[in-house]
């Protein structure tokens, strides 16, 4: 089995079906393995809506690259043509939706098994929103309705993702107090405009299409840390009883529009 340069896996603040400048998709094309690279995209979260397909083949269709698209609620194809199929390509692009539903029809499929070794083999795995969701052990999600911890991810990332971070109303507070409670372990949320490249788990590179845009690291507070286990209980945000350390990753700007 031929492998890749380690487990790569792309967290999207933005892409095709947010932002109109196609930096951030621009910028996920030249971490493709082949120059021009074979592209994707799943859109199950969405329950493979046609108005996202066709975003997406509107948007790859006129770059250098061979998209194409999973199907998994029309399936067509066998188990063999399926991982053929898979392990073919040099970029899976998840897009977003319910992160839960996602994942159960996954397994259903075997696609989490063979999205596993794609990553082994050198396929770059990425995504927006449940698709950035997905490749962590867990993840902060309103798949249930209202925002939830989601321990169940893929776990090729370590930790925790939260998208959104900035856009939607209450994802930054709900995230820090799930982080700093426990339900959820640490780890990385998003600003939308940003992009972030882990290799192996690590954070090895981290973009923004947009000025003041960010990366985050959230971790619980360490004992005898204002909120941490042991400590006084003193918040560490005014209105927050809770403690936690929430680190911002410095991030380079994509093109003019940063």
């Amino acid at each position: 089995m031929a492998l890749g340069p380690g487990r790569r896996v792309v967290l999207l603040g933005g892409g095709f079906s947010m932002d109109e400048d196609g930096l951030l998709d621009d910028w996920l094309l030249t971490l493709a393995r082949n120059p021009r690279p074979r592209v994707c995209f799943v859109p199950t979260a969405s329950g493979d809506a046609p108005g996202y397909v066709d975003q997406f083949l509107s948007a790859f269709r006129p770059r250098d690259c061979a998209p194409a698209v999973l199907s998994l609620l029309r399936r067509e194809v066998d188990d063999e043509a399926l991982r053929a199929f898979l392990l073919a390509q040099d970029v899976v692009y998840v897009g977003g939706g319910n992160t839960a539903n996602m994942l159960a029809v996954w397994r259903v499929h075997g696609v989490d098994r063979l999205l596993r070794e794609a990553c082994d083999r050198g396929t770059l795995l990425c995504g927006i929103s449940a698709g950035a969701n997905c490749w962590a052990d867990a993840s902060h999600t309103d798949s249930f309705g209202p925002l939830a911890s989601l321990r169940d991810g893929l776990g090729l990332l370590p930790g925790s993702v939260c998208p959104h971070y900035d856009s939607e109303p209450g994802r930054r507070p709900s995230y820090r107090r799930a982080v700093a409670e426990g339900t959820l372990p640490g780890g990385w949320a998003l600003e939308d405009g940003v992009g972030a490249l882990f290799t192996d788990g690590r954070l090895t590179e981290a973009v923004t299409r947009r000025p003041g845009a960010r990366l985050y690291r959230v971790e619980p507070a360490a004992p005898g840390e204002p909120g941490g286990p042991g400590a006084s209980g003193k918040p560490g945000t005014p209105g927050e009883p809770w403690g936690m350390d929430e680190h911002p990753v410095p991030c380079r700007p994509l093109g003019t529009a940063a």
